[in-house]
C-alpha cells in the first residue's frame, strides 16, 4: 500500500470532506506533496485546437477553484490543469455541509453551487503566477443571482484572456438552479455567439488563440445531445467536455447517497462514458472532444479515449488515491500502448466509439 493509502487517507477521511479539501490544498501550496510525476512518453503527446499537451490527462475543475496551487497540481504529471468554476462576483455557494464521499462506491456528492472568490482574486494569483510554464485553463460560470448570465460568461473572458491556455464554459453544473437550462437548443446559441465574439475581440488585443470549451451535462436526452452537437458545430466551437456530474442516482451502496447534488467518481464512468461515445458520434472525428467521469486508473483513461475522447480529465480519484495515481495512469497507458502495438495515444481516439455509443445508459 502507498504511504497515501496507509497514513494520509484515514488521516483525511476523519474530517469533513469540505475541510479535507482545504487541507489538501494547503498540503499542494506548502510543496509537501513531492515530485511524484514520471519520466515523460512521447507517444502520449497531443496537439490539439493549436495547443501542445505533454499527456492527454488533465485535472477537472473543482479542485483548485481560486488558481492557488495550479503549478503544484501540474508537478503531479498532469498534461493540463483546469481552474474554476470562477464567477465575476464572489460567491459563498450552498449551506454547508455539501460535499459528501461515497466511500463504498469510491463517489463524491457535491452541492457547493460555484463557491469562489470571484475574478478579481482568481486574476490576482494568476498574475502572481506571471509567465510559467504550463497549460491551464480556466473553467467559467455565472452567478447564481445574475441578471444576465451569459454577460457573466462573456467577462470570465474578457478577465482571463491574458491567462488563459482554453476557456471551458460551464453551462453543466446541477448545483445553480436554471444554469443547465442553457443547454436548450436557442439558448446555447444565443449564449455562444456573445461568447464567442467576446473571444474573437480578445485574440486580437493579447495575439494569440483562446480556445472554447463548452462543457455539458450526463442527463441529456439524446435529442439535447444532438442539439449541442449542431449547434457547437455551427458556432465552431473548439471542443466540448462530456460530462459534468451526473443528478441521476445508479445503485449504490454508501448511505450518503440519498444527499441531493451531483455524483462524481466511480458511478458516473459507465452514464458519461456512453455520452461521449454518442456525442463522439453526433460530431464526427474532428471535433476535439474531453472525456471526464469515473476516471480512476490507465484502464478507465484508455476506455475514455477508446470511445472517442482526445483528452480526459478526473478529479474525484484522487480524494480515494492521492497525487501519486497521475503518474500510476500515465506509467499505465504507456503500458497499454506496449501491450497492444499502438505507435500513439491519438491512434487508439474513437476505437471502440460505435461499441459504447450503442450500450444503454
Amino acid at each position: 500500500m502507498s504511504v497515501f493509502s496507509r497514513l494520509v487517507r484515514p488521516a483525511l477521511f476523519r474530517v469533513d470532506a469540505e475541510v479535507a479539501h482545504g487541507l489538501a490544498l494547503k498540503t499542494l501550496g506548502a510543496g509537501l506533496h513531492g515530485r511524484v510525476a514520471p519520466d515523460r512518453d512521447s507517444r502520449l503527446r497531443r496537439d490539439l485546437f493549436g495547443l501542445s499537451f505533454a499527456n492527454p490527462l488533465g485535472l477537472a475543475a473543482g479542485l483548485d477553484k481560486n488558481g492557488e496551487v495550479p503549478d503544484a497540481l501540474l508537478s503531479l504529471g498532469f498534461g493540463f490543469v483546469e481552474i474554476g468554476t470562477v464567477t465575476p462576483r464572489p460567491q459563498a455557494g450552498n449551506p454547508k455541509p455539501r460535499l459528501f464521499r461515497l466511500v463504498a462506491d469510491r463517489g463524491v456528492i457535491n452541492r457547493l453551487g460555484f463557491n469562489n472568490d470571484g475574478h478579481a482574486a482568481l486574476a490576482a494569483h494568476l498574475a502572481a503566477r506571471g509567465r510559467r510554464p504550463g497549460l491551464i485553463g480556466i473553467n467559467i460560470g455565472a452567478n447564481k443571482d445574475s441578471a444576465d448570465r451569459t454577460a457573466d460568461y462573456v467577462a470570465g473572458i474578457r478577465a482571463f484572456a491574458a491567462h488563459a491556455g482554453y476557456f471551458t464554459v460551464n453551462v453543466s453544473s446541477p448545483n445553480t438552479p436554471g444554469l443547465r437550462d442553457l443547454q436548450a437548443k436557442d439558448a446555447l446559441d444565443e449564449l455562444l455567439v456573445r461568447v464567442l465574439a467576446a473571444r474573437d475581440e480578445e485574440e486580437e488585443r493579447v495575439a494569440r488563440r483562446l480556445p472554447i470549451l463548452l462543457k455539458i451535462a450526463p442527463d441529456l436526452p439524446e435529442a439535447g445531445l444532438a442539439d449541442i452537437a449542431e449547434v457547437a458545430r455551427a458556432r465552431a466551437v473548439d471542443g466540448l467536455i462530456v460530462t459534468n456530474t451526473t443528478i441521476g442516482r445508479p445503485p449504490l451502496a454508501d448511505p450518503a447517497a440519498k444527499e441531493a447534488g451531483g455524483l462524481s467518481g466511480r458511478p458516473l464512468f459507465r452514464l458519461s462514458t456512453i455520452r461521449l461515445a454518442q456525442m463522439r458520434r453526433l460530431v464526427g472525428p474532428d471535433m476535439p472532444l474531453v472525456g471526464v467521469g469515473g476516471v480512476e486508473s490507465a484502464e478507465t483513461a484508455f476506455a475514455k479515449i477508446a470511445a472517442g475522447a482526445d483528452l480526459v480529465q478526473f478529479y474525484t480519484a484522487l480524494v480515494y488515491e492521492g497525487p501519486g495515481l497521475v503518474g500510476d495512469i500515465l506509467s499505465g497507458l504507456s503500458r497499454i500502448l506496449d501491450r497492444r502495438g499502438i505507435a500513439s495515444i491519438a491512434d487508439a481516439v474513437g476505437s471502440e466509439t460505435e461499441r459504447w455509443a450503442n450500450e444503454a445508459p
